[in-house]
């Protein structure tokens, strides 16, 4: 009688808390709550996305190109509101670097740019080898701007850490202010468990959901500066007060020159981010040659290569409609 209580204890905990398998099955949400949830808060509970933001319907999530067989695709034409492809779009995924975005938001709507931040030891031992980091070192002191710089442009993880710890004092307390926040953008589908994306089990987002904050940041000029910065040059003091510079490429191949462009299309920036298990994924916002802008979302393609491949793709659909 215990034992079986305590599986049906164990298996309630998994539902609620949500996680993911190899098989890529969440044991969080199906994909039609999170969209019964999505469309049903941002319609009855908050009148700005009503009319500022798309609504995915289940007829527009069912797209089956062939060409963009990525784990979810979501294209949206944010000038006149209105869905291009989506499929998957509320089927939950891990995120990757894609988390930043959240961080960046609030950093732009909570923190003061021109903080001076310094450097922790914890900021600087991020515990996966193959991690992207700045290479800052403990007791450096760098402006708040710098890192949100160094975070969206480079994909720096100890500059997350940094930033986390500086607004809310620990990791822990400003996972507690993303999921605050997410909730407020209206993405109501996704869990966040630290500021970087770096795997975990218990963080998960679904394109719509990163749509949903991608679009917020875009209302800032401050975040559509940075990302349509090919590198960034930063400026900071060491603990013994020289001052230090280091330029850091920006990870997205379209700004860099390394990927060619569709004809017609231009990217205006944008983040990406590989783990293992989320696989590849990018987020970008584009703009036609009749100036209509554009927010794309590739979740879990295959490879790096797969990931540009599809992405090119599924920025011809703005010029074929």
């Amino acid at each position: 009688m215990k034992k079986a209580l305590l599986l049906v204890i164990l298996m309630v905990s998994a539902y609620f808390t949500g996680c993911k398998k190899n098989s890529d099955t969440f044991l969080a949400f199906t994909e039609d709550d999170n969209m019964k949830k999505a469309i049903g808060h941002n319609i009855t509970e908050v009148d700005f996305y009503a009319k500022d933001i798309v609504v995915v319907t289940q007829e527009q999530n069912s797209g089956n190109d062939s060409n963009l067989d990525a784990g979810a695709v979501l294209l949206v034409d944010i000038s006149d509101n209105e869905t291009i492809y989506a499929s998957n779009a509320y089927k939950s995924m891990y995120p990757a670097s894609l988390v930043k975005l959240l961080t960046s938001l609030i950093v732009i709507e909570d923190g003061e740019l021109t903080d001076t931040v310094s450097i922790s030891r914890n900021a600087v031992k991020i515990a996966e080898s193959r991690a992207r980091v700045c290479g800052f070192k403990e007791g450096d002191n760098v402006s708040l701007e710098t890192l949100l710089n160094c975070l969206l442009v480079f994909s720096g993880n100890d500059a997350a850490v940094a930033i986390a710890e500086h607004i809310a004092g620990t990791e822990e307390e400003f996972v507690n202010l993303m999921n605050k926040k997410a909730l407020q953008t209206g993405a109501t589908a996704s869990r966040f468990a630290n500021p970087h994306g770096l795997h975990d089990d218990m963080q998960y987002i679904t394109a719509y959901d990163i749509y949903l904050i991608f679009n917020k940041l875009l209302k800032y000029d401050t975040f559509r500066s940075i990302i349509n910065k090919a590198e960034y040059e930063a400026e900071y003091l060491d603990s013994s007060g020289n001052i230090k510079k280091k330029s850091f490429k920006s990870t997205n191949r379209y700004l860099t020159g390394e990927i060619e462009l569709p004809d017609g299309i231009e990217v205006i920036g944008g983040i990406s981010g590989t783990t293992k298990k989320s696989g590849s994924c990018m987020i970008l916002l584009c703009r036609d040659d009749k100036g209509s802008e554009y927010i794309a979302i590739i979740l879990d393609a295959r490879d790096i290569n797969t990931l540009y491949t599809q992405m090119s793709y599924l920025l011809t659909l703005t010029t074929t409609r």
